[in-house]
């Protein structure tokens, strides 16, 4: 119900406000924030607050509102103050009201507060019927009670108080909506080169209600105030007639993600004792979705509350009669539940289960059409039961309809989609999606799965690598097959590197749909693999890259509680554009997990042109090269699985402890620029750094080269020691800085980072930049010159590549070299440069920059030589903010010198960087196979 604050008062003196009771929220008060909706019926008891030439406790907080107004500041509509009709709060512009209140104004006062119960909910009177609460009005008082009547209420207040922003710092404008009305401010102190910088330094706002402000504090050390507008929790709407947003938010800017939710879908359990079965559990949603509150994640998304599906659009993909049969589950009691389970492999129905299930579709419907309708960039529908495995007319492995495969058909049918790539990361094949899709060019399935040579749940010979499709859709079913357990990140990885991501560039899709399967994640009893839960931050990173970052995961599997609610916090993290924790573990993919890849290129390069320019090995047998063409397996039940199940445990316990949602720097992305940006159009919640380092310390790093002691050199060079020194003490996450001298900047810029905190830098460079000759080849840097035509390993930590002249040279040479060793090597730091006659087209530019933000958790700093015209500096600024890059345009082959050099480089060099490696095993072994 609508309630007025908790407001008390104590006679004043007169001629002055009234002071507020003790305990009470004080609404007379300097500190009333600018816009907020005050009390009418306070505003009519005391005009005194409102109006000058009155002294009382109230005159300033009345000067300050008035100086706001002269300032320019809005504080509602014209005439209005707060949003308030001046006339009706007692003032008119800055005039003096004369007499207190009249018999009139206070037989409105008792309207006000009488009738306030009858407009909400229950009651919802129409207000013309409450004249019929009071005696008539004498003639003088109707003009005014009339006018009364046509006064909107103010806004009511929320219901619970705003959630808090933990440690992360958002400006306005950004990824989420604010409700108008109250900030919050959060403070932080940051000290940059031991002293603070010039007058006026810090970081300023650009555009949004977000405004930075730099003010100075005692002491050595800079501060700065980022004003954030406290955002109240959208809930979603109950009930299946909620509509789906047909445009972007409202409230400060498009929140960028959806998540969707209902807590109906926890009803269906286990009615009967089944081992098999116990693990789908409605915990699971439920575990993730606290995760998510604890964490603040799910504050910063749209909630939408999903619809159940209609049978027309179960029948995109099922039969009728199977979609009857599940319709009648709803009269059967337990016995005749259980019968009809028997009947399916590992599946269990419940009185509710018909509705959950229509509840899980709707919500991947729903989803999809707020992502595709520009509602939200991206999303995550929290669903049960699960669907990868359900068929056109059999419920199988705890699924009962095919949730992401309806979603496809649904944005094909509704909204005219032609690729539409599916990601299945669940530790199962999702067979039913694939049989579905076996025969359509115009849907690409991708799925991982522990298959150990067929051994496996669900023991499918189509499960295994040389399962491509059927007819036209040959090569568009991507099956990686694993054949042992404990893959981890770098097995992960490698797999979207070396396999998924060449082949999507190429499919060049308009949407990706995720079947987010946790169970594929550390510590699940089903998967029984190592991969963190950061590790799927980073592939949701890696797929926003695809289709302009539209990209809707549905929950699938995960059966380890904590896992599954730590994996599901980072992929929401990455879905809101927050960095990712660096990547854990050793960056070495097993030889197992090799040997699987090399299997599905080769299976997969008569199909695709761009994983026949990367070269493959000749396709291995199952196996290794033990005695019987078998890997050694962990078999459940014996001594060795067992004690490999204690060391995960002990080891996810461990690792989760650490874990906790790192803390996000306060200012995800910044820019120094040296020329004005006000046709870069950046983001409001991307901020313009004004501030320099102390002047002292911008000359000692100038003397190292004479450029930078021009003017406009030295103020580049300023603003980006700032920012760097920013960076490297979590208080910025990613910059961009241009600069009149890329080579000499960037030289400073390694120097001071490894002086700093840095212990590794990768430096990426475009164009023509010389490596300093006096680097240290110590391993704490690792150099790639992208430039020229030439190839060269000049040492393990100083590479040489030729600068792409085609998208499929660039994409060759992004993802089966520069990431690699990115990864591999796992700096602390990466300093990407685009110096002079750097070649790159803005949207490749782009896309290395947004790929680049993985390897070190998002601590990028990107140097652009200045060019006046250029967009080039927004561009980037807003892909490290999380946009999705600029399309490439359609796919072109690399031309052959290109290809070649490709394969001279990673032969030299991947005996030292293992994430090179695309097969599995060495020449002596394949030769004894002969």
């Amino acid at each position: 119900m609508h309630r007025e604050p908790d407001v008390g008062f104590d006679p004043g003196s007169p001629g002055s406000c009234p002071g507020p009771k003790a305990g009470a929220k004080p609404l007379c008060h300097p500190g009333i924030p600018p816009g907020a909706f005050l009390s009418r019926a306070w505003a009519l008891a005391h005009p005194c607050s409102l109006s000058p030439g009155r002294d009382g406790p109230c005159a300033a907080g009345r000067d300050g509102l008035r100086g706001r107004r002269a300032a320019g500041e809005d504080l509602g509509r014209p005439g209005t103050l707060g949003g308030v009709p001046a006339t009706v709060r007692g003032v008119r512009g800055t005039r003096a009201v004369g007499p207190p209140p009249t018999p009139p104004l206070l037989l409105l006062l008792l309207l006000f507060l009488l009738s306030r119960p009858l407009l909400s909910p229950p009651f919802l009177l129409p207000p013309p019927l409450l004249l019929l609460l009071v005696p008539p009005p004498g003639p003088s008082s109707r003009p005014l009670l009339l006018l009364f009547l046509l006064l909107p209420l103010p806004a009511p207040p929320p219901s619970s108080p705003p959630p808090p922003l933990g440690p992360r710092l958002r400006a306005a404008g950004g990824e989420g909506g604010a409700e108008p009305g109250a900030r919050r401010s959060r403070v932080w102190a940051a000290p940059l080169g031991g002293r603070s910088g010039a007058a006026g330094a810090g970081w300023q706002g650009r555009g949004g209600a977000g405004k930075p402000e730099a003010r100075p504090q005692e002491g050595a050390a800079a501060a700065w105030v980022l004003r954030v507008p406290a955002q109240a929790p959208r809930r979603p709407s109950c009930g299946p007639g909620s509509p789906t947003p047909q445009g972007p938010p409202q409230g400060g800017g498009t929140m960028r993600t959806a998540l969707v939710y209902h807590e109906d879908m926890t009803a269906a359990r286990l009615l009967w004792e089944d081992p098999e079965c116990e693990i789908e559990r409605p915990e699971r949603l439920t575990a993730a979705l606290r995760r998510l509150q604890q964490g603040g994640l799910e504050q910063r998304c749209l909630q939408l509350a999903p619809r159940e599906a209609s049978e027309a659009e179960l029948g995109l993909v099922h039969s009728p009669e199977y979609v009857s049969l599940l319709r009648g589950t709803q009269a059967l009691d337990t016995q005749e539940l259980r019968a009809l389970s028997g009947q399916y492999d590992a599946v269990y129905f419940h009185p509710s289960t018909f509705h959950c299930a229509r509840l899980a579709v709707g919500a991947a419907l729903q989803l999809v059409d707020a992502v595709l309708m520009g509602a939200v960039h991206n999303g995550l529908a929290l669903v049960r039961p699960p669907g990868h495995h359900s068929q056109r007319a059999a419920a199988n492995g705890f699924c009962v309809f095919n949730n992401v495969a309806i979603a496809a058909r649904h944005a094909q049918q509704k909204h005219g989609l032609q690729r539409i790539l599916i990601v299945d990361w669940d530790v199962h094949h999702g067979q039913g999606i694939q049989y579905i899709f076996e025969d359509d060019p115009s849907v690409l399935y991708f799925s991982w799965h522990r298959y150990e040579h067929g051994r496996f749940w669900p023991y499918l010979r189509e499960s295994d690598a040389d399962a491509v499709g059927q007819g036209k859709g040959r090569g568009f079913t991507v099956n990686l097959p694993w054949n042992q357990v404990g893959m981890g990140n770098a097995d992960y990885l490698a797999a979207f590197l070396h396999v998924l991501l060449p082949v999507a560039f190429e499919f060049d899709p308009e949407l990706v749909l995720v079947s987010a399967g946790f169970d594929s994640a550390i510590g699940d009893p089903e998967g029984q693999m190592q991969a963190t839960p950061e590790c799927f931050g980073h592939l949701t990173q890696l797929l926003q890259v695809l289709a302009g970052g539209r990209v809707c995961a549905v929950l699938e599997g995960g059966y380890h509680l904590e896992s599954l609610s730590q994996s599901v916090c980072m992929v929401v993290r990455a879905l809101l554009g927050d960095p990712v924790p660096p990547l854990s573990g050793p960056m070495e993919p097993h030889r197992s997990a090799l040997e699987s890849i090399q299997s599905v290129r080769a299976a997969q390069a008569p199909h695709w042109t761009s994983l026949q320019q990367q070269g493959s090995a000749p396709t291995p047998r199952p196996g290794t090269c033990s005695a019987d063409g078998r890997t050694s397996l962990v078999l459940p039940g014996g001594p060795t699985f067992k004690a490999a199940e204690a060391q995960a445990s002990a080891v996810l316990s461990s690792l989760l402890g650490q874990l906790h949602l790192h803390p996000t720097p306060p200012v995800r992305t910044a820019v120094a620029l040296t020329v004005p940006d006000a046709a870069l159009g950046l983001p409001p919640a991307v901020l313009h750094q004004e501030g320099s380092a102390p002047q002292e310390e911008t000359r000692a790093w100038a003397r190292l080269h004479e450029a930078l002691a021009q003017d406009t050199a030295f103020t580049a060079l300023g603003k980006v020691l700032h920012l760097l020194k920013g960076i490297l003490d979590g208080q910025v996450s990613s910059g961009v800085a241009t600069t009149p001298a890329a080579a000499a900047m960037l030289d400073v810029a390694l120097r001071c980072s490894l002086s700093h905190r840095a212990q590794r830098v990768l430096c990426v460079a475009v164009g023509q930049l010389d490596r300093p000759p006096d680097l240290a080849n110590d391993g704490r840097t690792l150099w790639l010159d992208i430039r020229g035509k030439e190839a060269a390993a000049l040492s393990p930590f100083h590479v040489s590549m030729p600068l792409p002249g085609t998208t499929g040279a660039f994409l060759s040479c992004v993802l089966a070299l520069v990431l690699p060793l990115a990864y591999g090597f796992r700096p602390d730091l990466v300093l990407m440069v685009l110096g002079p006659a750097q070649g790159l087209q803005e949207p490749h530019a782009a896309l290395l920059a947004a790929l680049l933000r993985g390897p070190a958790g998002g601590r990028v700093l990107v140097l652009v030589e200045q060019e006046p015209t250029s967009q080039l500096a927004g561009i980037l600024a807003r892909v490290l903010h999380g946009d999705a890059p600029p399309s490439l345009g359609p796919f072109s082959t690399a031309p052959p010198e290109d290809t070649q050099a490709l394969l001279y480089l990673r032969g030299q060099l991947e005996a030292q960087w293992k994430m090179l490696q695309v097969a599995g095993e060495d020449a002596e072994c394949w030769e004894s196979r002969r």
